[in-house]
């Protein structure tokens, strides 16, 4: 099993980002059952989520073995540098995707962010990293892209507005910055997954917080422990755990197979509706769901053994 210049073998890095969409596809049910127990708006969910997994990420740290920091820290300027375009990326990706729920619905908010993504990304590390897919990656992309929409908007009931698809899109390119910018560091050698994951939820709890406070901090809810709870959780696993797992797996695993993998964000949640919140299953969430694991496995297999070329 091939190492990357941070130490961390590729085939880890695979399994982090798989446990880390899969953790991302909870967030959404998680998000729903906030909403119907409190009046708390999205933007200020988004924020409570990275303010509280910034607790926990920076707690998780201080409390690690002195012998888990293997690497270096980088100069102070580079690492600003780094934590603010990081935190300024997710904080775009992030506000930008619940605006475009909001503007143009679920569905097609999900199929836009997610499906501009891997095609962004895969286009950047072309241009900027020199990694290239190769025509088993395209043909992985395509078939993750057609389970994508499939999956999401297979059941109907999509409407699509133009400024809805606009800031889709612009939280698409947030994420796709962040992902390439990490990548690149990655390659560099010198980045610490942890204190980058730590840095880029302060900024993003600062760019949230103004946001927040206008839409409404402090929520009213029917049952306050349980929205506490569903807090902590929506904190811990889908944001502090998963964000952690995904910085240390995008360092080292080529930027165009962590969009397909973390695709596996929809499927983890059209799974979840299904076993925990009783929706029916539907040929469309069956096919979808085929697609996109096939599409997921296929290029993760390629990426273990090395098969995907890298220029």
């Amino acid at each position: 099993m091939s190492l990357h210049a941070s130490g961390l073998p590729v085939g880890r890095g695979l399994l982090y980002l798989i446990v880390a969409g899969a953790a991302w596809g909870t967030a959404g049910a998680a998000a729903s059952l906030v909403y119907r127990a409190s009046d708390l708006g999205p933007v200020a969910l988004s924020f409570w989520r990275c303010a509280a997994g910034l607790v926990l990420l920076a707690a998780a740290r201080l409390l690690r073995p002195r012998g888990a920091a293997a690497v270096a820290p980088a100069p102070l300027g580079r690492r600003v540098r780094r934590a603010l375009a990081t935190g300024i990326g997710l904080a775009v990706f992030q506000t930008a995707y619940f605006a475009a729920v909001s503007a143009t619905g679920l569905a097609v908010a999900t199929v836009v962010t997610l499906g501009a993504g891997p095609v962004l990304i895969a286009l950047g590390a072309r241009l900027t990293l020199g990694e290239r897919l190769g025509g088993g990656g395209v043909a992985a992309v395509t078939g993750a892209l057609a389970g994508l929409v499939v999956l999401v908007i297979g059941g109907g009931g999509a409407s699509v507005r133009p400024w809805g698809v606009l800031l889709a899109l612009v939280s698409a390119a947030g994420y796709s910055v962040m992902t390439l910018l990490t990548r690149r560091w990655g390659r560099e050698g010198g980045a610490d997954a942890s204190a980058t994951t730590v840095s880029a939820f302060a900024v993003t709890s600062l760019c949230l917080l103004p946001f927040a406070v206008g839409e409404g901090l402090v929520p009213h809810a029917v049952d306050p422990v349980r929205t506490v709870v569903l807090l902590g959780y929506i904190a811990a696993v889908p944001t502090a755990l998963a964000y952690a797992l995904y910085f240390a797996g995008a360092a080292v695993v080529r930027s165009a197979t962590v969009s397909v993998i973390m695709l596996l964000e929809p499927v983890s949640a059209a799974v979840l509706a299904v076993c925990v919140l009783g929706e029916r299953v539907s040929l469309a969430t069956c096919v979808g769901t085929v697609l996109m694991l096939g599409a997921v496995g296929g290029l993760a297999v390629a990426e273990a053994r090395g098969v995907v070329p890298v220029q």
